[in-house]
């Protein structure tokens, strides 16, 4: 019998039950467990009934956003159980705990991973690479654990409503704490997630003249804003909002790419999207070869256009 732990984070717990479907795909047709740790309730047990078990780690002292601590303790877990992998999702925080604790456990590490392969009896891990330029095949050895940290809102797991997960109560012995401590939470000015919208109006570096014509015609549309990585390092959008190997991974039903190119480090970040408009002066440019409707022409005179002609509507009704 199998066994996989995943690292839940606060921070994005659906992301860790999505991992579930990585489990299975790395396990495939072998028999296994999946154990969720969870740290100081930090979110409801209830939520969590896809997991075969929940570890319920309990100690005040332990803060989920100490990585030294948490990767002590991830440590002693797997000792206990002797996990076939470690699976972590690649939030902030993970990002700090997966590392730390590979070298820990003297194991290799695959980050950011979107896909799973299984090449005969090799299993092969799949992450962009050269800041997204390409996607790179990882071939994993058979020394355990195998140990990822995976992509937010990449991967869709089928959740079987009728199961429900045994809770294992678990006291840490000794770890050491890290000397992070936390003074205060600052609010988002974002007020959105991106990963959640319905229809996102993204900018990229055809509207950097005036990427503020984007957030006027996201209102009229009732749609969020993002943005690739050329509007957010010149300084015109939160990072937030950023879409792509280096942002985040959107699933929208409809993504409209306004002066967007379409470079491999962007593309990464669009996963099952149903419908995708693509507005730009090469109709040559890589994001139109994936985009259901494409328009050859200038983004920001597009968005001028398609926002007079909607204000031109709304005054017919009234």
């Amino acid at each position: 019998m199998k066994k996989s732990l995943v690292y839940i984070d606060p921070e994005n717990v659906q992301n860790s039950i999505e991992i579930l479907e990585v489990v299975a795909q790395i396990h495939q047709e072998e028999d296994f467990k999946s154990y969720g740790a969870l740290i100081n309730n930090s979110t409801s047990i209830q939520g969590l009934h896809q997991f075969d078990y929940i570890i319920n780690i309990q100690n005040q002292n332990l803060k989920n956003y100490d990585p030294v601590a948490v990767t002590d303790v991830m440590e002693q877990l797997n000792k206990k159980y002797n996990f076939d992998s470690i699976i972590i999702p690649a939030t902030h925080f993970g990002r700090m705990l997966a590392p730390r604790l590979a070298m820990r456990l003297h194991v290799g590490l695959v980050a950011d991973v979107t896909k799973i392969n299984h090449n005969g009896e090799n299993l092969e891990l799949v992450r962009p690479a050269f800041s997204g330029r390409i996607m790179a095949g990882i071939i994993t050895e058979a020394r355990k654990p195998i140990m990822l940290s995976v992509r937010q809102n990449v991967f869709a797991y089928d959740v079987q409503a009728d199961k429900e997960a045994e809770v294992i109560d678990y006291q840490p012995e000794n770890f050491k704490q890290g000397e992070i401590e936390l003074l205060n939470i600052q609010e988002n000015n974002i007020s959105y997630d991106i990963r959640e919208s319905e229809i996102l109006v993204s900018g990229g570096g055809g509207t950097l003249k005036n990427f503020d014509q984007i957030k006027l015609l996201a209102d009229k549309l009732n749609a969020e804003v993002s943005a690739s990585r050329k509007i957010i390092d010149n300084g015109k959008a939160d990072r937030n909002i950023q879409v792509g190997q280096s942002g985040k991974t959107v699933s929208p039903d409809l993504y409209i790419a306004l002066g967007i190119s379409g470079a491999i480090e962007h593309v990464a970040g669009l996963k099952n999207i149903d419908n995708i408009i693509a507005v730009n002066i090469n109709k040559s440019a890589p994001i139109c070869s994936l985009s259901d409707i494409v328009v050859e022409g200038d983004a920001l005179e597009f968005v001028k256009k398609l926002s007079d002609k909607i204000d031109e509507n709304e005054d017919q009704k009234n």
